[in-house]
């Protein structure tokens, strides 16, 4: 497993998390020709404003409610044009039971996602984890089942929140 796997569990200066994924993001964007536009910026921006998922409907209030912001809100399909892009490109993954997002820290890295899921605080990490890759491919091939994708989703609580 990468070591890097459990930061979103430990006191860190995030600020270096939200820095580090705006400016991957601007160089994959701009090395793959695609335009991340003032608007992806700030959806991608607020899902990495911490380790929590975010659902579409948060970013829409969180856009609503940033300083500057116009006094028309964003309509949700805007919103969710902007996620299906920030997917798209492996910058931000979808946590399917939260029906939330979460920022993706390895976008350049074809992967599955796998998450650990904190019941409560709600941090959510992803994990880098090859023979659970693996294993869900072999468990597949043996099925002679035409895999597209596999998100393995592990609740529990993370050190932080575990009775001491």
């Amino acid at each position: 497993m990468n070591s890097q796997r459990n930061v979103a569990f430990l006191h860190h200066d995030h600020n270096r998390c939200i820095d580090s994924a705006l400016s991957t993001a601007k160089r994959l964007c701009e090395e793959r020709g695609v335009r991340l536009t003032p608007l992806r910026e700030q959806v991608l921006n607020l899902v990495w404003q911490s380790h929590k998922p975010l659902g579409a409907y948060a970013i829409l209030e969180a856009l609503a409610n940033q300083p500057g912001a116009k006094p028309r809100r964003q309509a949700p399909p805007t919103v969710y044009r902007a996620l299906e892009f920030l997917q798209e490109h492996g910058l931000v993954h979808r946590i399917n039971s939260l029906n939330a997002f979460i920022g993706c820290p390895k976008p350049r890295d074809q992967h599955q996602s796998h998450f650990l899921i904190c019941r409560e605080c709600a941090t959510a990490v992803e994990i880098f984890d090859e023979p659970i890759s693996a294993a869900i491919h072999a468990a597949a091939a043996a099925a002679r089942f035409g895999e597209e994708g596999a998100f393995v989703e592990i609740t529990g609580l993370c050190p932080n929140c575990q009775p001491r």
